[in-house]
């Protein structure tokens, strides 16, 4: 079996590429021949030197960065360059025994690499990190009121609606990207296979795709060293990991804090920080930090709070911080619930209400026995079934083989 995995960057630039990058590592060094095809570089250098992993990288721009906003525009909405070159890269191989993997693709493949191996005949799957396969603007989030989106993609009320963090303009173009996406790259219509990771994403995405899809639940992978469990009645700090942008809720938390004198650490970095530092100048802005130096901060906190307005798909700090023996706090709309049994692991607040997302961080502040309590129960939960990259991989294989086996990977 050759599995083919297709990513927007060849190195990490967000979770979906890390998940991608990991994979692709993972199931060459499993003994499968596997070929990354990529538009943005650089390479990342532990990709290089691997046996039976190929890497094609295309050396594009990332459409975000490219300074020619003409050709940017242009190959946001359909790269032929991408898709031309996938179609001579898959020359090379058997449609009877080749997957083709599908990650990301909105920064700089777009869904050209999608029609391409359609085809050609290839069997293809969709990881449903994100809500673009259906959703213009990826989230089902109206960025200029910060609240849930409602409406049906693509309807009139879709249409109508100023749902973009910039200008409408912007939603316009996205609206043309979809339906780019849809009539001339056939995503989703054109597959039938597809991976969720969430239930709360899974349930959102099912309605919009093709009738007779196949949804196989492939968890992300995280790595974690299995260590033995924090002591989060030992600190008073609540940390929030992640971009720092308001969809993500990080001003919720700094309300929170300044009103209850709370201690709070920002790990991360984004458009929100100066905002943030303005409402809260006593807490702490750490930045970015390596994988090394965040476990290292959570396992100094009394608790990780995931306070995101968005829907997200699956939370990937939450797990983390539950395999350093950490309690979370979560909204109850996000799919990061999933990973918390509330009072047991961890708390779950109502969606977006800043005054009980108060009330669960003052109980944590003044039970630390019961923080103690969550972070242990979270700890032995992971643990009885951790989300490895051995795992991950064996899900992968078999929703690989189901798909050779019974074809027709891509409706016709």
């Amino acid at each position: 079996m050759r599995i083919v995995i297709l990513n927007d960057f060849a190195h990490v630039e967000g979770g979906a590429s890390q998940v991608a990058l990991s994979s692709a590592r993972a199931l060459a060094g499993r003994g499968h021949q596997v070929m990354l095809f990529a538009g943005v570089g650089p390479v990342s250098p532990d990709l290089e030197g691997i046996e039976y992993l190929e890497v094609v990288c295309l050396g594009q721009q990332d459409i975000l960065a490219d300074l020619n906003r003409g050709r940017a525009l242009i190959r946001g909405l359909w790269n032929d360059s991408s898709g031309s070159a996938f179609r001579e890269a898959m020359r090379r191989f058997d449609p009877a025994d080749t997957v083709v993997h599908l990650h990301t693709y909105t920064k700089s493949l777009s869904s050209s690499v999608v029609r391409a191996a359609l085809d050609c005949g290839f069997r293809m799957v969709l990881t449903m990190h994100d809500y673009f396969s259906v959703c213009p603007n990826g989230s089902f989030f109206i960025y200029p009121t910060q609240t849930l989106c409602p409406h049906t993609p693509m309807s009139a009320a879709c249409l109508g609606t100023q749902c973009d963090t910039r200008r409408y303009a912007h939603k316009l173009w996205r609206v043309a990207r979809q339906w780019t996406q849809e009539h001339r790259g056939r995503l989703p219509s054109g597959l039938h296979e597809f991976i969720s990771i969430s239930d709360v994403s899974e349930r959102i995405l099912r309605t919009y795709l093709p009738a007779g899809a196949r949804v196989h639940r492939v968890p992300n992978p995280i790595a974690v060293p299995h260590e033995p469990p924090a002591h989060p009645d030992e600190h008073a700090t609540f940390s929030f990991v992640g971009r720092l942008s308001a969809e993500k809720g990080p001003q919720l938390l700094a309300a929170c804090a300044a009103k209850h004198n709370l201690p709070v650490r920002f790990i991360g970095e984004g458009a929100e920080r100066a905002k943030l530092l303005e409402m809260l100048p006593e807490a702490e802005f750490t930045g970015w930090l390596n994988g090394v130096e965040t476990r290292k901060a959570l396992r100094a906190s009394r608790a990780l709070v995931f306070p995101s307005l968005w829907y997200e798909t699956q939370g990937l700090v939450v797990v983390e911080a539950a395999a350093q023996g950490l309690p979370t706090v979560v909204p109850s709309e996000s799919a990061a619930r999933e990973w918390v049994e509330d009072g047991l692991t961890g708390l779950i607040f109502r969606h977006g209400d800043a005054e009980d997302l108060a009330e669960k961080l003052l109980f944590l502040r003044d039970h630390p026995d019961s923080a103690a309590a969550m972070g242990t129960a979270a700890y032995q939960r992971y643990w009885q079934k951790p989300a490895t990259m051995e795992a991950h991989c064996e899900r992968l294989e078999a929703v690989y083989v189901r798909m050779l086996e019974q074809g027709n990977g891509g409706l016709r």
